[in-house]
């Protein structure tokens, strides 16, 4: 590293460090000892160093990512939006109005899951983010995924006590490697500051790939997947997954976490097909 770049260097962290020390003082305070949080502290330099030797860039396009995420703004801006769709199960209208609205199929047959959040339309730029996050072991995405749907997430006006990913079977979970919907899961609930709880729910059997089936046999597939380990009583939970196709295992996710006793299941999600 050159002398001007040591220079720029050292001019950029005490800028960020004025900064940060005026808008994030009390987000690095330990509330019972009233003593700086060194963790967050060490974070929060070595996300200015990281930025300015490794600059975020494009995943799609090579060119300079904004707001230190690995997509630039026209990308951004292309992303494909859900922006009208049914507030119980994230389903797509063609047109519609902001304020929120139960498609028929809900209305007709409620699932037991209470709200769905899904931002984006599984297609394009979107399904290629968790295509090859899934199938070709591509975890940098996970990071962009997270912080697409944290977006999102900020705007809810009342947040769960405890997010929930969607489980592998421990077969499943051997051949993959990971679980993609516990890694994005792991992001967003240190960001918005929510209780995860990778245990609360377990599967039961390893269960045939749903993308293979139809839906009366994606609900026979899932029938009785999923067990509960520990009481839920009067809780709000968040599961959290990558994908919702027709709903079928958020619902019987939220069928067990609703028997065990919580009180509102909701569900999160990067995307849903049109």
């Amino acid at each position: 590293m050159t002398m001007n770049h040591r220079s720029k260097l050292r001019s950029i962290i005490i800028n960020r460090g004025e900064k940060l020390h005026k808008t994030k003082r009390n987000q690095t305070m330990d509330r019972t000892t009233c003593q700086p949080d060194l963790n967050k502290i060490v974070n929060n330099w070595l996300g200015i160093i990281q930025d300015f030797c490794y600059p975020p860039t494009c995943i799609f396009c090579d060119n300079t990512g904004f707001d230190g995420q690995d997509i630039c703004f026209s990308c951004f801006k292309d992303l494909p939006v859900n922006r009208y769709c049914c507030y119980r199960c994230g389903r797509s209208y063609d047109f519609g109005s902001e304020l929120p609205r139960i498609c028929g199929t809900c209305q007709k047959q409620p699932p037991t899951f209470d709200e769905t959040i899904a931002p984006f339309l599984y297609q394009g730029t979107i399904r290629y983010l968790i295509y090859t996050l899934k199938y070709q072991n591509q975890l940098k995405q996970v990071r962009l995924l997270a912080y697409l749907l944290i977006r999102q997430l900020r705007a809810v006006g009342h947040l769960p006590d405890c997010i929930i990913a969607v489980p592998l079977h421990k077969t499943r979970y051997i051949e993959r490697g990971f679980n993609q919907s516990a890694e994005i899961a792991k992001i967003i609930s240190s960001s918005l500051n929510i209780p995860l709880d990778l245990n609360a729910c377990i599967r039961t059997r390893n269960t045939e790939h749903q993308t293979r089936l139809d839906n009366k046999r994606r609900r026979n597939n899932l029938r009785n997947a999923f067990a509960v380990t520990k009481t839920m009583s009067n809780r709000h939970i968040a599961i959290l997954d990558d994908v919702i196709t027709t709903g079928t295992t958020a619902n019987e996710m939220a069928k067990v976490l609703k028997k065990a006793g919580a009180d509102k299941v909701d569900v999160w999600v990067c995307a849903r097909p049109v």
